[in-house]
């Protein structure tokens, strides 16, 4: 390869360790980050592969207190759950590291001073949040109070699980702290903040002017739209006793904000590896000469391609060449969801699939073919029973399986086990072609795995096999054997088949390792050969295995998926969101009937840890961080009678102003022709009042009015949100009266 750099550094999503991740997350981040490693390792380049486990931020306390635990408790269960999930799938970090470790603390706390003392994060005073009982800053999921929209009593401060809905705490009927039941008020407090604003340029020139060309359009895309939007500086600390604490006498009870410390992650992982292997890991992070690559699903593009970069420049760290973001994987029709009980997670299908198997490495690299399959590179895909049990008969039992084993088979037959020799006086153009075949798939998966195309280059492995079998099949090994005792000399044309075939074979091997790497190392038990065969260089030979050489007796590769196995995993996922919607329906009832009672619960003890401040002027909607990010769910079916229930007109904002004491809320004064409403909306972090003047809007006209910051509100603004987060207006493409109806 051209400019090959002088080692690669390749990261996974760092995972929060707050339970068990589905086969979402493996599709999206790590199991595409495993491939690319295990070709570049095949490759003899230096690369080193990161990843860990994020285990601070407001998700870890929650989860403990969901659990009747400490956060300490709940880090280490899931660290070591998840660190076996991967290793069971083959995912093979070559370091799976911590944040809760003190070389990680080191780390980020190095980090956040280096940037500090050189004036490149600012101070600021805002008012959060403050539960007064517990004497502590809230988070807004540390929140509840019942939706606005959809009358769900355990809405959180930033969104809605029921019905999906952005929100704030300010829009939320009767809140209450999760810690102690009672009413937050308002209390200011300091924070220190990176002003994202003064790096705009940069970003333009790095992002939307070097990188259109190379870097998904997904991901471009997603980052314009931030840039262009206009980007605001955000809170790299927070108020909470969970994390790492911030390296300054006066910031008690500080810590930094997640989003901050854990792509730092990434570097005091790289340490600890080279702690581990006498390496040095500086140049990995230094080195211009280092290529680092970042594996994400989009909905983490803002923090691997806006903010992290920023603080890398600033503190003087190479910035990423690539971030193949992925999009999501849905489940038999359905978004993913934990609340819900509509997930698939790793641990499950290694339960059903892989420990029960005698060895399970054929059912992984089966679900790693059908994930690499269905992988979403440009587009959500989905995961289904069926197409799973489909794509696995079709691909690897009946094409790549079924070609090896005929081949291993009819070699024992007719070549009494031996890799019999090539006969070139008798090869016709089939011969010629097949073997031509195997050095042009070579180049076209290479091509592929450097352009992050893992679904098109496990392709082109899988039609390297069809062809085989296309031509075998025309050859007809079999069939010439009976001739044999007519023309002693066809004994030739079988040599030169199953010669060939068995030259594909070793191919395969080398070419499948980095999808299915069981596979490829139980192909080369049977081709008796050792794993240095699987070497890059090695692929597109046509002379991988010698004349006379004895090889073992065919072993199965692949198992078909029985259809009695489909039906148990569609009627256990079915049961398992009969269980959620039941639980979640116990719980809305109990805390309707005392909702303070049943708010303290979680947090009572000695056990509970302070919550955190929600971030005031950060453009934040959700706590994201380097960590992969559960989507939303999916809203519940209505029928026509319940959308036409909905007086939805279109409006025109005549005022728009700042609301006393609340950062995400704007007051409008809004046109529906026949009167003006005063309308409360909670988009004060994406709009500023002088830039939305004058603007057309589609408003839920009749909505019950209530109070909002001693304000009644009159109606809903209707909003888009993209992939980023960021709000957009929904209005019609050409002016209209206020007062249209929408239908």
């Amino acid at each position: 390869m051209t400019n090959q750099p002088k080692r690669y550094l390749i990261t996974a999503a760092l995972p929060y360790a707050n339970g068990l991740k589905h086969i979402g997350h493996l599709a999206g981040a790590y199991l595409p980050a495993d491939i690319y490693v295990r070709y570049l390792r095949a490759q003899k380049r230096d690369v080193a592969f990161i990843c860990g486990s994020d285990e601070h931020g407001t998700a870890i306390p929650i989860q403990a207190m969901k659990e009747g635990t400490t956060p300490r408790a709940i880090i280490d269960k899931y660290h070591e759950l998840i660190r076996e999930n991967f290793a069971e799938l083959g995912i093979s970090f070559d370091i799976y590291h911590r944040t809760s470790e003190p070389l990680h603390h080191e780390t980020a706390q190095e980090f956040f001073t280096s940037l500090n003392s050189r004036g490149e994060l600012e101070v600021k005073e805002s008012e959060q949040y403050y539960d007064e009982e517990a004497k502590t800053f809230l988070a807004d999921r540390f929140i509840v109070g019942t939706c606005p929209v959809c009358g769900n009593p355990r809405a959180y401060g930033d969104q809605c699980e029921n019905c999906g809905t952005s929100l704030s705490p300010e829009m939320l009927i009767n809140p209450h702290s999760t810690l102690s039941g009672r009413p937050p008020v308002r209390k200011k407090t300091s924070h220190w903040y990176l002003p994202l604003d003064r790096h705009e340029t940069f970003l333009r020139e790095w992002i939307l002017q070097d990188h259109t060309d190379d870097w998904r359009a997904s991901v471009v895309g997603q980052c314009r739209s931030w840039i262009d939007g206009g980007l605001q500086p955000r809170a790299v600390t927070r108020d909470l006793d969970w994390g790492v604490k911030v390296p300054l006498p006066d910031a008690e009870g500080k810590v930094l904000y997640v989003w901050f410390d854990a792509p730092i992650g990434y570097i005091s992982a790289t340490r600890q590896w080279g702690i581990n292997t006498g390496k040095d890991w500086e140049p990995y992070w230094n080195d211009k000469e280092t290529k680092l690559v970042h594996f994400i699903g989009k909905d983490n593009i803002v923090f691997h391609c806006i903010i992290f970069p920023i603080m890398l420049k600033l503190h003087g760290n190479i910035l990423p060449d690539n971030v193949p973001a992925n999009e999501f994987v849905n489940l038999e029709g359905e978004k993913m969801s934990t609340s819900r009980g509509w997930k698939l997670e790793m641990q499950d299908y290694i339960d059903d699939f892989v420990r029960k198997e005698n060895g399970g490495e054929p059912l992984v690299d089966s679900l790693r073919y059908y994930l690499t399959t269905i992988s979403p590179e440009t587009k959500d895909s989905e995961f289904t029973w069926k197409g799973f049990q489909d794509a696995v008969k079709s691909g690897p039992v009946d094409n790549f399986g079924n070609f090896v084993n005929r081949t291993f088979v009819l070699m024992h037959k007719l070549c009494n086990g031996k890799v019999p020799p090539l006969h070139t006086a008798r090869m016709d153009e089939a011969d010629k072609n097949m073997l031509e075949t195997i050095g042009a798939a070579k180049k076209k998966v290479e091509q592929l795995l450097e352009e992050y195309r893992f679904r098109e280059a496990q392709f082109e492995v899988m039609a390297l096999s069809s062809a085989a079998n296309g031509y075998m099949q025309k050859k007809e090994p079999w069939i010439v054997v009976k001739t044999l005792g007519e023309t002693p000399e066809n004994q030739q044309l079988i040599d030169n088949c199953l010669h060939i075939c068995l030259q594909v074979t070793a191919n395969l091997a080398i070419l499948i390792h980095p999808f299915l790497p069981f596979t490829a190392k139980k192909m080369l038990h049977m081709m008796k050969v050792v794993e240095k065969m699987l070497d890059w260089e090695n692929a597109g030979k046509i002379n991988l295995l010698s004349v006379g050489y004895n090889l073992r007796a065919p072993e199965l590769l692949f198992r078909k998926i029985e259809d009695s196995e489909v039906k148990a995993q569609i009627e256990k996922l079915q049961a398992a969101k009969a269980a959620k919607e039941a639980e979640n329906a116990a719980v809305v009832a109990a805390e309707g009937a005392n909702p303070q009672d049943s708010a303290a619960k979680p947090g009572a003890g000695p056990q509970s840890s302070k919550a955190a401040s929600s971030t005031a002027g950060s453009g934040a909607k959700t706590e994201t961080s380097a960590h992969t990010k559960e989507e939303t769910p999916a809203k519940a079916t209505i029928v026509y009678d319940d959308f036409a229930r909905l007086d939805l007109r279109v409006g025109k904002i005549l005022t728009a102003e700042k609301v006393e004491k609340a950062d995400k809320l704007l007051k409008l004064l809004v046109d529906l022709g026949s009167e003006q409403r005063t309308i409360v909306s909670g988009i004060a972090l994406h709009f500023t009042p002088e830039e939305i003047i004058g603007r057309q809007v589609v408003v839920v006209a009749n909505l019950a009015p209530r109070k909002m910051r001693g304000i009644e509100s009159n109606g809903m603004i209707l909003m888009a949100e993209d992939k980023g987060g960021k709000l957009h207006f929904v209005n019609p493409d050409n002016t209209v009266e206020p007062g249209s109806g929408v239908s």
